[in-house]
């Protein structure tokens, strides 16, 4: 199996040398930009399977260069960025980040995050998934409500498909961060909450008063087949 390839942007010099010596002493095969326009040029040059994203570019924000990137390809997105407010991770994963860690980073934390995203994105043996007008193919990694195919980021299918197979069944915050996220998430509700709000609006008719996608005050949510 060829290594994964990875594009890593950044605007400062010593940061993209220090993550392309990271990356490549891990095996992936490792591209860089520190543009927003390079960055675009090289993910349609290149089919990255990842990309390490900085938000503060010198060109075109990166929030943006995330929005681009998530409307031509379901690629994982990392966001690795110095801003650690709350609101700075919820207006990345709303244009289609899947992770997000802050920088100064560990180089450990770093490519497990990797790992996680890369291992998530690949194609998985498994079943056919319905809940009422949601059907999901696992293997294929596609989705449908009723004769819709759903366009989803690769965090949203996960989360779908977790939700979509105990159908009816509460699933708590906790479960659900570790099990789309990873076991070091189990507490940063605000990814959860992000996510649940962008499957609302593929989903539900009206996505200010949810049928499918319920929530279960202070416990979770559940994905609840019309009666």
């Amino acid at each position: 199996m060829s290594a994964a390839r990875i594009l890593a942007v950044d605007d400062a010099p010593q940061i993209r040398r220090v993550l392309k010596t990271t990356l490549v002493s891990a095996g992936y095969e490792t591209l860089t930009a520190a543009t927003g326009a390079e960055a675009l040029e090289l993910f349609t040059r290149h089919h990255p399977d990842l990309v390490i994203l900085d938000l503060a570019l010198p060109d075109i924000p990166g929030v943006e260069v995330c929005r681009r990137l998530r409307g031509s390809a379901d690629t994982p997105i990392l966001i690795l960025s110095v801003r650690g407010a709350e609101a700075d991770k919820i207006e990345a994963l709303d244009a289609g980040a899947d992770d997000y860690l802050t920088k100064p980073f560990g180089a450990g934390e770093l490519l497990a995050r990797i790992r996680s995203s890369l291992r998530r994105s690949v194609p998985a043996l498994g079943a056919l998934l319905e809940a009422g007008p949601i059907r999901l193919d696992v293997a294929a990694r596609r989705a449908w409500n009723g004769a819709e195919e759903l366009k989803l980021t690769p965090k949203e299918f996960d989360l779908l498909r977790q939700l979509a197979s105990q159908p009816g069944r509460v699933l708590t915050h906790r479960a659900l961060l570790q099990a789309v996220w990873g076991p070091d998430y189990g507490e940063q509700t605000e990814y959860l909450r992000v996510f649940v709000n962008q499957l609302r609006k593929k989903i539900e008719s009206d996505p200010s008063r949810p049928q499918l996608l319920r929530t279960e005050p202070w416990v979770g949510y559940r994905l609840l087949p019309p009666e």
